[in-house]
């Protein structure tokens, strides 16, 4: 029987893996000897992995950042927006599971048309994927007047990821044959595809990720590879005005599937914001619910099934150009590997901001 265990808040892992995951953090603190290095190598490059799968779907896209998951919206907002992103789980740790972006998207001139690019890099342990995107983008205003908001969006991005494995300080005992002591590396070309539809305070966003098949190194020694890694997402939402002007509540959801582990989850997610002289101050809760049960043994050796979730608070300010927000995601189910939470910093900075059109409130536009 495959039993499956969730450790991180992206997909779940096979038993084998995690002996893997669980020598890379003792690595520091216990001495284990060569033999059982090898056993655990020899083990994990025998079975399925799908640890590639370009920039991780994780909360970000809540602190003003919809760009990171959805070309369309590159160039959507009046402002070009700059934003840098760093995510960091086991803050005591050196080889902790850490992910840096940035990103740029903005209008080309008074057109309808747009341009964004994102770089970002991913490392978990030994293994680490990075890369870059371009985007294009192009807005169709169905309103007669800019006062009203009545847009369809459509955007396409391409980008390089290279995926590394690095093997090279599995041999510090002395040689393996079942190691190969060396850096494995692949880069891959990938196009993502999206659209967004907005209507006053309603929004609806769609993505296909990684349309293109990507070997990448997922490969076992029996010659397999594992190069679907198509994703597809949706997300909708609306903005509530309270009955005062200042305050605003945005209630909305995120669907992701995942094409070739068949994993599917969502987040419900709830957002206030508050209006002031300066800019604009918000403060939000995310939850993310896996519909996938994993199996697991508990301590009387039965098994047992739980799902991936995980609640992330988040709280952000726009002070005039500048943009700061905090999430912080704890992972609720009751078997993982750290009580320890992921810390996420958001900073942003506005410019060339064009006339504001649209009369209504609208934050992921203004």
């Amino acid at each position: 029987m495959s039993i499956k265990i969730y450790i991180f808040d992206r997909l779940y892992i096979k038993p084998t893996v995690l002996l893997f995951i669980v020598f890379c953090k003792l690595k520091n603190q216990m001495r284990i000897n060569q033999f059982i290095l090898s056993v655990i190598v020899l083990i994990i490059f025998n079975t399925k992995s799908f640890g590639q799968e370009g920039l991780p779907i994780y909360s970000d896209y809540l602190t003003d950042n919809y760009y990171l998951l959805f070309p369309s919206m590159a160039g959507a907002a009046n402002c070009t927006k700059i934003r840098f992103t760093g995510r960091k789980q086991w803050m005591d740790q050196d080889e902790s599971p850490n992910l840096q972006t940035v990103s740029i998207n903005g209008r080309l001139g008074d057109s309808r048309s747009a341009l964004g690019t994102i770089a970002f890099k991913d490392q978990n342990g030994y293994h680490s994927q990075s890369g870059a995107y371009l985007t294009y983008a192009h807005h169709i205003m169905f309103s007669r007047s800019e006062l009203d908001l009545d847009m369809l969006s459509f955007g396409l991005s391409a980008g390089l990821i290279q995926y590394k494995l690095d093997e090279s300080s599995f041999l510090s005992g002395g040689f393996d044959p079942l190691i190969s002591g060396f850096e494995q590396s692949a880069t891959d070309f990938n196009i993502d595809f999206g659209f967004s539809y907005q209507y006053l305070d309603f929004y609806a966003h769609g993505a296909i990720k990684n349309l293109l098949n990507n070997d990448g190194i997922n490969f076992n020694e029996q010659g397999l590879s594992y190069n679907n890694l198509r994703t597809y997402l949706f997300s909708t939402g609306y903005l509530f005005s309270g009955n005062s002007s200042d305050w605003n509540y945005e209630p909305s959801l995120l669907f992701v599937h995942k094409d070739a582990t068949k994993e599917t989850f969502i987040d419900a997610n709830i957002k206030v914001y508050r209006e002031t002289d300066f800019g604009r101050l918000w403060a939000g809760l995310s939850f993310r619910n896996s519909f996938d049960g994993a199996e697991y043994l508990n301590s009387q050796d039965q098994i047992k099934t739980q799902k991936l979730q995980y609640i992330t608070p988040l709280v952000g300010l726009q002070f005039n150009e500048f943009v700061f927000a905090y999430t912080y995601s704890y992972q609720s189910n009751s078997v993982v590997f750290d009580n320890g939470g992921y810390h996420q910093i958001t900073l942003g900075f506005n410019f060339g901001c064009r006339k504001k059109r649209y009369d209504c409130e609208c934050p992921w536009i203004k």
